[in-house]
């Protein structure tokens, strides 16, 4: 698919991928992977299925049974398991200190894996992010990148994040098992704290939301403007494909 264009984003809980990812993929017109919601959705089935997350078999098997539909519009990101819309209970704070425990189970992380690589695959100008996106996933996307911030910062926004979403404030003890537990776990699974050859690095613990995303943009703007100044005169491009 010679006109596709795949922008891989990784990065720590609380370094703002969700929320730049969405708003750039809804600049450029173009779909949008929140790959995290997919091992949260995961997780809430296991836990809704009353599996047993220490068990690595069942856990794996739940993942492969797991009757998932996401989408992948940034401006109406929708998740459900069956007929359960499941987008805001992924969120919990259930969810996100039981997680890891899925995300670092072997099978069921190359089955999610799996399901990841065939929506990227069937898309053509797509925003994925995550955790392991520049390295498994995607690592041939044109933009790479790991969008990184100061614990202090993660924590910070996660923190508003919650209180925005529930009307309640988490303690500090409960962000950093959210937060930086969890990045501790998850890093068994994958290295999102080190940019990989080839990846760049957007550190934004003192920019703001805007200046996040200005500067991916323009990072993709680089990148789509040299696929034009590459491609033959006689060969037609259309805007949402580069």
């Amino acid at each position: 698919m010679k006109n596709r264009l795949i922008i891989a984003v990784d990065g720590p809980s609380g370094s703002g991928k969700s929320s730049v990812c969405r708003a750039v993929a809804t600049q450029f017109g173009a779909d949008y992977l929140d790959t995290g919601a997919m091992y949260r959705a995961a997780t809430w089935y296991c836990l809704d299925q009353q599996v047993d997350l220490d068990d690595e078999d069942a856990v794996a098997v739940a993942v492969e049974e797991l009757p998932l539909n996401i989408s992948t519009d940034p401006e109406h990101q929708i998740i459900c398991v069956d007929q359960t819309d499941v987008t805001e209970a992924i969120r919990e704070p259930r969810i996100s200190e039981a997680v890891s425990e899925v995300a670092t189970n072997r099978k069921a992380r190359q089955l999610l894996i799996n399901a990841q690589r065939r929506i990227i695959d069937e898309s053509g100008f797509i925003v994925a992010e995550g955790r392991d996106i520049t390295t498994v996933v995607a690592p041939d996307a044109q933009v790479r990148v790991l969008l990184t911030a100061s614990a202090e910062a993660r924590l910070r926004r996660r923190g508003l994040q919650l209180e925005a979403a529930s009307g309640a404030a988490e303690t500090q003890e409960a962000l950093r098992r959210q937060v930086l537990e969890r990045d501790k776990k998850d890093s068994k699974a994958s290295n999102f704290t080190e940019a990989a050859d080839g990846v760049a690095v957007l550190d934004s613990s003192d920019l703001t939301f805007e200046e996040t995303v200005n500067s991916l943009i323009t990072r993709i703007d680089d990148v789509r403007q040299g696929a034009v100044a590459h491609t033959p005169a006689d060969e037609h491009v259309t805007e949402r494909a580069l």
